[in-house]
């Protein structure tokens, strides 16, 4: 899984083959999970200890500008999720790249 996108079939694939469970098995429990997480934002802050946290940002409407015709456009307000990583991943990560 090293130097490639992490796609959700190789967490399952992964899980898989650590614990031994069966792939259908490890893709619903990776589903219930993106699910919960998803389900637990929509009522604000989700911060899961020693990964991080993730959260709801309101974003305006605003106007846009095409960078080749330069012609303007309306950009409209929108939800977005942001995931602020723990800081021992944080640490973690700092500590390999050393």
């Amino acid at each position: 899984m090293l130097n490639k996108k992490l796609i959700k079939n190789d967490i399952i694939k992964t899980l898989c083959d650590k614990t031994g469970y069966s792939r259908a098995f490890s893709k619903k429990l990776i589903d219930d999970l993106i699910d919960i997480i998803i389900n637990n934002i929509k009522f604000g802050k989700v911060t899961i200890k020693n990964v991080g946290s993730f959260k709801i940002i309101n974003k305006k409407e605003r106007i846009g500008r095409n960078p080749k015709t330069k012609e303007k456009f309306i950009i409209s307000a929108r939800k977005t999720i942001s995931f602020i990583p723990s800081k021992k991943i944080s640490k973690d990560l700092n500590e390999q790249t050393n």
